[in-house]
């Protein structure tokens, strides 16, 4: 099921959702299973899974060589999406990035995807390799979330890279990112709704937003999208602080500001302990206010750490 219906269905009420990352190379579907299961009482009507390119180093040999090797991949996107739905009889939402895949690669992958019955699609540019680097495109690939977008577009209306017989059209409803605080590299928020409504205008059917602690930017974001003539669902991503670190890991890597208060507040903690702690009941405050003005979904980044947002849900839902 598309994940508009879901929230059409819904009729008001508030879902539960999340976000998984694909284990390191080497591990089992099991570490998947085992992020899912504690959080299934909550009934998630589709679940998010990332997508991840390889990335590389070079090794010297004694002779002088340098050899190229992968040395981090999360394999199974498109497999693990099969064995959620599989499972646990839920839609399973893969991911699609620009960086690291070629047209030809992605085209495979929604094939896959197609024949898997596979409804929904987040589609993104994707980072680039380093935080602190430009985003620079695969060879053959796409540069833009747009240009990734129009090619599944193109799928659903039957238009493949290489047309050699009959096709069937996919069906896909497509996601993409929005970003409260204003995405890095856009000049103005002025540029980024632009950006978004010319994604919404191609074919987009939902918008998950960027991770945000000040819900007075995700209100504001939704009523500039509306009066911008951005009409799909606005879903919340959400993550909880867990970890000291973050008040400078989380600004540095994706943009964010962390308001004064929730970042008093840990620094006053004695214990990481009770820096969890803190970042929980922030969440539980904010997801309640979210379920107030009307969030058609609470999607939480759980990097495969069930256990924050077991405990934000279990005081929401």
């Amino acid at each position: 099921m598309k994940i508009t219906e879901h929230i059409q269905n819904a009729k008001g009420k508030t879902l539960f959702s999340f976000e998984l990352l694909p284990p390191v190379k080497g591990q089992s579907i099991q570490g998947i299973y085992n992020a899912i299961d504690p959080l299934m009482e909550f009934k998630p009507p589709f679940i998010d899974v990332t997508y991840h390119r390889e990335d590389y180093i070079y090794k010297q040999h004694d002779n002088g060589l340098l050899e190229k090797v992968a040395y981090r991949k999360r394999p199974g996107t498109v497999a693990i999406c099969a064995a959620i739905m599989n499972k646990y009889k839920v839609d399973a939402v893969p991911h699609l990035i620009c960086g690291g895949f070629t047209k030809e690669e992605t085209e495979n992958a929604l094939i896959d995807l197609q024949f898997l019955g596979i409804d929904n699609i987040l589609v993104l540019r994707g980072d680039a390799r380093q935080a602190d680097a430009s985003f620079i495109p695969t060879a053959g690939g796409h540069s833009y979330a747009t240009d990734l977008l129009q090619q599944v577009v193109d799928m659903n209306s039957g238009k493949y890279l290489y047309e050699d017989h009959e096709v069937v059209n996919a069906n896909f409803c497509i996601g993409v990112a929005g970003y409260p605080e204003k995405h890095f590299e856009a000049p103005n928020l002025k540029t980024d709704f632009r950006y978004l409504k010319q994604k919404v205008d191609m074919g987009a059917e939902f918008i998950v937003t960027q991770m945000f602690f000040d819900n007075s930017k995700y209100i504001e974001f939704v009523k500039q999208c509306r009066e911008n003539g951005i009409n799909v669902p606005v879903i919340p991503g959400l993550k909880p602080i867990t970890s000291s670190k973050q008040l400078i890991n989380l600004p540095k890597i994706f943009h964010i500001d962390i308001p004064d208060d929730l970042s008093d507040a840990v620094h006053a903690c004695k214990s990481e302990k009770e820096v969890k702690e803190v970042g929980i009941e922030w969440m539980i405050a904010q997801c309640k206010e979210l379920v107030d003005v009307g969030a058609p979904v609470l999607h939480f980044y759980t990097m495969s750490n069930p256990g924050p947002t077991k405990k934000i849900a279990e005081a929401i839902f």
